[in-house]
């Protein structure tokens, strides 16, 4: 990983905004993709020499302002202008105290008591620290499911049980670049990164792109061998004794083939490990 996170992200934030998208007119031979320098520090406010040192690491402490301005001349989401504020250290208190990857008893005994909704949860990382039955039955076609980025990149059974592998892949990446804002100093997270820029060159590419995004809500479409196509809601939430640490709940709309799915899946699970666990009903 770079030891220039801030200005990496500002340069490559800056190279994907074409002029257009700023408002501004495109003049003379572009030698870079994107906006120049001096336009970000034009739309920005700043001065053109700040910006650049910015960029370079020469300058690595902005105020909250300027931060403020640079994410509004690179017209950056809400994630991505968190994210800028977690690199320049003007948004320390939402960093995670301590790590911790144990998960509790009285979770663990919630999402049990959901048996028919998928549920799990994730550290920083994105690992799979604990999951209930129903959840371990979804992710099956995994060998191991152990860590949902290293499950996209690395495990060949990915591509077929997302059927959007691309938005999968991106949104995994962008998981990843804000998790790396809250937690920098994270080696787990780290050596993930490495090992997936190493193995993957999908990754790699992704990775370059800075892109931010946190994980709260979303719709997921999935293919499961044993019950086919499932389309599913997630909802993500901050563990709040246990920083660093979210639970990730799966529901279908209530009718839905993809409830039908889940139930179905639930069912076919439940017969398996009672098979597993008495051998006279082989």
């Amino acid at each position: 990983m770079s030891d220039n996170a801030l200005g990496d992200f500002l340069r490559t934030r800056r190279a994907a905004l074409r002029p257009e998208d700023a408002g501004m007119a495109s003049y003379g031979l572009r030698r870079v993709a994107g906006l120049r320098r001096e336009e970000v520090a034009v739309l920005a406010g700043v001065n053109a020499d700040y910006y650049a040192r910015l960029e370079q690491g020469r300058e690595r402490h902005p105020s909250a302002q300027v931060l403020d301005a640079l994410s509004r001349a690179l017209r950056l989401d809400a994630d991505a202008r968190a994210h800028l504020h977690r690199l320049a250290g003007t948004a320390s208190n939402d960093r995670p105290a301590a790590r911790r990857d144990v998960v509790s008893p009285a979770l663990r005994q919630l999402m049990d008591g959901y048996p028919h909704t998928p549920a799990f949860v994730l550290n920083g990382a994105l690992d799979i620290l604990a999951a209930n039955t129903l959840a371990e039955a979804l992710y099956s076609p995994f060998d191991p499911a152990d860590n949902l980025a290293r499950m996209t990149f690395l495990d060949p059974a990915a591509r077929d049980f997302y059927p959007h592998w691309d938005w999968t892949a991106q949104a995994t990446v962008a998981n990843l670049r804000e998790a790396t804002g809250l937690d920098p100093d994270n080696p787990r997270l780290r050596a993930l990164i490495d090992t997936l820029t190493e193995r993957s060159a999908v990754f790699s590419a992704l990775w370059r792109c800075h892109t931010v995004r946190g994980k709260t809500r979303d719709a997921k479409q999935l293919d499961h061998p044993d019950v086919g196509p499932l389309t599913l809601t997630y909802q993500a939430f901050d563990v709040r004794d246990a920083p660093g640490q979210r639970l990730v709940i799966y529901h279908a709309e209530p009718g839905s083939p993809g409830a039908e799915a889940l139930s179905l899946l639930g069912t076919l699970d439940a017969t398996r490990r009672r098979t597993a666990e008495d051998p006279r009903r082989r």
